[in-house]
């Protein structure tokens, strides 16, 4: 896998933000059984410059936790079998599937660790895991895709060691 890794801020969280990344992309690739080497984007970023991504793409006025950026487009959640033929979705460098992007505002993970009472660093696994779901085709706009994406994250978590 390759990370494409970026952080802006002075703001630090209080681990190595890039290996758990790493750790959890992986995981959560292997998870749901992704048969590729992937690229993946992440910008780690402060309140401000993510409540402007989410006003300019997606039409939200205000700061969020975690934007996902997909680069494919899955007719089914997960299923990564019709990516073979498309040699668009693959750099042509490193032959990896092209994921998408990743933006996490570093003040929300604090913040919502507090919020839900578990650590930062698990807050932010949460964040890795939920966003490769969607980089994934996973969704939650409907309560059945919603329920699966819960269990999925919470497995993904619970492999990993990741606990609340």
């Amino acid at each position: 896998m390759t990370l494409f890794y970026e952080e802006e801020g002075a703001l630090k969280l209080p681990f190595d933000c890039q290996a758990l990344a790493r750790e959890v992309i992986n995981g959560a690739l292997e998870y749901i059984h992704c048969p590729y080497e992937v690229q993946v984007n992440l910008l780690l970023t402060m309140n401000d410059e993510i409540h402007e991504m989410n006003r300019d793409f997606r039409n939200i006025d205000r700061a969020t936790d975690v934007l996902s950026f997909p680069m494919l487009e899955y007719e089914t959640p997960g299923d990564f079998s019709h990516f073979e033929s498309e040699e668009d979705c693959f750099d042509p460098e490193t032959g990896e599937l092209l994921l998408g992007d990743i933006v996490i505002s570093k003040e929300k993970v604090i913040a919502q660790a507090e919020e839900y009472g578990h650590s930062v660093k698990r807050e932010y696994a949460f964040l890795i895991a939920h966003s490769v779901l969607h980089l994934s085709g996973y969704d939650h706009m409907e309560e059945e895709e919603r329920i699966e994406m819960e269990t999925l994250q919470r497995e993904i978590l619970n492999e990993l060691n990741i606990l609340r």
